[in-house]
Protein backbone atom coordinates (compact mmCIF):
# COMPACT_ATOMS: atom_id res chain seq x y z
CA UNK A 1 0.00 0.00 0.00
CA UNK A 2 2.98 2.38 0.78
CA UNK A 3 4.25 1.75 -2.95
CA UNK A 4 0.82 3.50 -4.19
CA UNK A 5 0.51 6.50 -2.25
CA UNK A 6 4.04 8.23 -3.82
CA UNK A 7 2.53 7.90 -6.78
CA UNK A 8 -0.96 9.16 -5.78
CA UNK A 9 0.78 12.04 -4.21
CA UNK A 10 2.39 12.48 -7.84
CA UNK A 11 -0.39 14.01 -9.45
CA UNK A 12 -0.56 16.52 -6.42
CA UNK A 13 3.32 17.76 -7.36
CA UNK A 14 4.04 21.30 -9.31
CA UNK A 15 6.35 20.74 -12.39
CA UNK A 16 9.43 21.82 -10.00
CA UNK A 17 8.62 19.05 -7.73
CA UNK A 18 8.45 16.61 -9.85
CA UNK A 19 12.47 16.98 -11.12
CA UNK A 20 13.32 17.19 -8.21
CA UNK A 21 11.93 13.92 -7.01
CA UNK A 22 12.99 12.50 -10.44
CA UNK A 23 16.95 13.76 -9.99
CA UNK A 24 16.85 11.98 -6.74
CA UNK A 25 15.57 8.92 -7.84
CA UNK A 26 18.08 8.90 -10.92
CA UNK A 27 20.87 9.69 -8.50
CA UNK A 28 19.79 6.26 -6.15
CA UNK A 29 19.34 4.45 -9.03
CA UNK A 30 22.96 5.45 -10.78
CA UNK A 31 24.65 5.21 -6.61
CA UNK A 32 23.92 1.61 -7.18
CA UNK A 33 23.39 1.85 -3.45
CA UNK A 34 19.52 0.21 -3.24
CA UNK A 35 18.36 -3.20 -3.96
CA UNK A 36 17.34 -4.24 -7.53
CA UNK A 37 13.68 -4.46 -6.24
CA UNK A 38 13.59 -0.78 -4.72
CA UNK A 39 15.72 0.36 -7.98
CA UNK A 40 12.75 -1.09 -10.03
CA UNK A 41 10.34 0.52 -7.43
CA UNK A 42 11.93 3.55 -8.06
CA UNK A 43 12.49 3.63 -11.61
CA UNK A 44 8.53 2.82 -11.93
CA UNK A 45 7.62 6.09 -10.50
CA UNK A 46 10.42 8.37 -11.90
CA UNK A 47 8.92 6.77 -15.45
CA UNK A 48 5.64 7.82 -13.67
CA UNK A 49 6.90 11.14 -12.76
CA UNK A 50 8.15 12.06 -16.20
CA UNK A 51 4.35 11.11 -17.17
CA UNK A 52 3.29 14.00 -14.69
CA UNK A 53 6.16 16.57 -16.68
CA UNK A 54 4.89 15.62 -19.74
CA UNK A 55 0.93 16.28 -18.98
CA UNK A 56 2.14 19.64 -17.40
CA UNK A 57 3.98 20.35 -19.67
CA UNK A 58 1.60 19.93 -22.68
CA UNK A 59 -1.18 21.92 -20.45
CA UNK A 60 1.27 24.82 -20.68
CA UNK A 61 1.65 24.29 -24.41
CA UNK A 62 -1.84 24.73 -24.81
CA UNK A 63 -2.06 27.55 -22.61
CA UNK A 64 0.87 29.66 -24.38
CA UNK A 65 -0.54 28.83 -27.64
CA UNK A 66 -4.53 29.82 -26.36
CA UNK A 67 -2.96 33.53 -25.01
CA UNK A 68 -0.85 33.86 -28.33
CA UNK A 69 -4.23 33.10 -30.27
CA UNK A 70 -6.31 35.89 -27.98
CA UNK A 71 -3.10 38.55 -28.35
CA UNK A 72 -2.81 38.16 -31.83
CA UNK A 73 -6.85 38.22 -32.56
CA UNK A 74 -7.70 41.94 -31.75
CA UNK A 75 -4.84 42.75 -34.52
CA UNK A 76 -6.77 41.07 -36.94
CA UNK A 77 -10.31 42.68 -36.37
CA UNK A 78 -9.30 45.90 -37.46
CA UNK A 79 -7.86 44.57 -40.49
CA UNK A 80 -11.73 42.67 -41.05
CA UNK A 81 -13.55 46.04 -40.53
CA UNK A 82 -11.17 48.11 -42.81
CA UNK A 83 -12.72 46.41 -45.95
CA UNK A 84 -16.25 46.88 -44.28
CA UNK A 85 -15.26 50.46 -43.80
CA UNK A 86 -14.20 50.61 -47.63
CA UNK A 87 -17.01 49.10 -48.93
CA UNK A 88 -19.23 51.18 -47.51
CA UNK A 89 -17.06 54.45 -48.11
CA UNK A 90 -17.12 52.97 -52.11
CA UNK A 91 -21.01 52.83 -52.17
CA UNK A 92 -21.24 56.31 -50.89
CA UNK A 93 -19.13 57.74 -53.95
Amino acid sequence: MAEKKPKDDISKLNFEESIKRLKTIVDQIEQGEIPLQDSLEQYEQGMALIKHCRTILQTAEKRIEKISKAESAPSEEPEANQPESQSEGQALF
